[in-house]
């Protein structure tokens, strides 16, 4: 799980490696897509969990027919969503990167950019379900194959397209959108091949109308809280780039690279988050709250741990990682004070994102959305601009730390009493 998450993330890292290549205006303007990208990729992330729950539910009922049914259904639903969605951005790529700041002589790289992106992105979304589909029927090393022959594909082609070689033209920033675009387009034609002709997971047609909406009901009941609590995440990390755009392109730029490394840093988190919610939804059926209670605390105490390693070696690093992302000292010494500050929240950080997905897990999708919103709302967001508002930038990079300092101690309380009306609901039922 952790390589194929590696080399999914690799997309957006890669990209920015390879644009910081080409100036500071380009990689601001990569750093300005950031939050509207993972806002389509958050989609996908929810659509996936409802699939990933229904079709595991289905298979271990023994309802294989229906099973096909609403895994067809799921792909059509994504393919169909997120078609909509990324019209609807591709003609409001102004109106967005405008309220997000973005100045005049970035716009054009953003059009670039975005323009082909939003269309991959509609091909992104059918390995991401069909990947999903893949681990309810378990089969977890397929999808990371999937994942990590993408994130190669997109290594492989970044530099070609965006620099040019022989009769291949430089196309710059396009290049590395392009470069995308093809990646998505040969994962899911790949899982489409898998699903349909190898396993037969998928029926060999189009749904009705009753089907589609059969399907689509019991997906959305559990995909939309998820993407809902997803999305909010972009939301915030638009209204933090909106800020940090005050102190410059450099800012931004800076910016853009941390988020993206922090993808990278955070990657056990991620993969404990996927594999986790499993094992708490088993032993909650089962009753067995006290496993429930065993896996979540050994889990954080273990991440607390990993985390403040990772923090360690990206603070002696930090120097060497921002000369290899920035071209001007300018951007490096931004960079390199991010790595110093930041990453010290995110084993904080990863005690939010595991209390979320074990309240999945434990069938509270609400309460996870509802904690996403205080989690964003009351603490990121306005801890953080309170810090820029008093210390300058570096104000808001240790905002972030202190909100989620704040934000892991309400997580840890939440789950607790969650897992005491678990016991109580119990008690009852016996």
């Amino acid at each position: 799980m952790i390589l194929g998450m590696i080399m999914m993330m690799s997309f957006g890292l890669i990209d920015t490696f390879f644009v910081s290549l080409l100036g500071t205006d380009q990689l601001a303007a990569i750093s300005f897509t950031f939050p509207v990208t993972f806002t389509v990729i958050s989609l996908n992330i929810g659509l996936g969990i409802g699939t990933s729950a229904i079709i595991g539910k289905l298979r271990g009922a023994g309802e294989m027919t229906q099973s096909k049914q609403h895994a067809t259904g799921a792909l059509i639903l994504s393919f169909l969503l997120v078609g909509l969605l990324a019209l609807l951005g591709f003609f409001g790529i102004d109106i967005i990167f405008r309220a997000l700041n973005a100045t005049d002589n970035l716009m054009p790289y953003i059009h670039d950019y975005m323009g082909i992106w939003y269309l991959s992105s509609i091909f992104l979304a059918l390995p991401m379900v069909g990947n999903s589909v893949l681990r309810a029927c378990g089969d977890t090393r397929t999808p990371s194959i999937i994942m990590a022959a993408g994130g190669g594909l997109n290594a492989l082609l970044d530099p070609l397209l965006i620099f040019g070689w022989g009769p291949v033209p430089a196309m710059g920033i396009q290049g590395a959108a392009l470069a995308t675009f093809i990646a998505w387009l040969v994962g899911a034609s790949w899982i489409l091949y898998l699903l349909a002709v190898r396993r037969k997971l998928i029926l060999p047609r189009f749904l009705t109308l009753a089907e589609m909406r059969e399907s689509s009901r019991d997906i959305l009941r559990i995909g939309l809280p998820a993407a809902g609590a997803n999305m909010l995440t972009p939301v915030a990390g638009g209204v933090m780039t909106a800020v940090v755009a005050s102190y410059g392109a450099e800012a931004v730029a800076a910016w853009g690279v941390g988020n993206r490394l922090e993808s990278i840093a955070s990657i056990v988190i991620l993969a404990l988050s996927m594999t986790l919610p499993p094992f708490i939804s088993q032993n909650v059926g089962a009753g067995n709250i006290n496993r429930v209670h065993e896996a979540y605390s050994r889990t954080l105490k273990f991440i607390l741990i990993w985390q403040l390693a990772v923090f360690v070696v990206m603070w002696l690093l930090s120097t060497w990682i921002a000369a290899a992302f920035a071209k001007e000292q300018a951007v490096a010494e931004l960079i390199a004070l991010f790595l110093v500050i930041v990453p010290l929240g995110y084993g904080m950080q990863g005690i939010i994102i595991l209390t979320n997905s074990s309240l999945n897990a434990m069938h509270r999708p609400m309460s996870a959305l509802t904690l996403s919103v205080i989690r964003l709302f009351v603490f990121y967001v306005p801890v953080s601009v309170a810090g820029s508002w008093l210390f300058g930038l570096k104000g808001l990079f240790w905002g972030t730390v202190v909100a989620n300092l704040a934000m892991a101690a309400v997580s840890y309380l939440i789950f607790t009493r969650a897992i005491s009306a678990q016991y109580n609901e119990g008690s009852t039922t016996a």
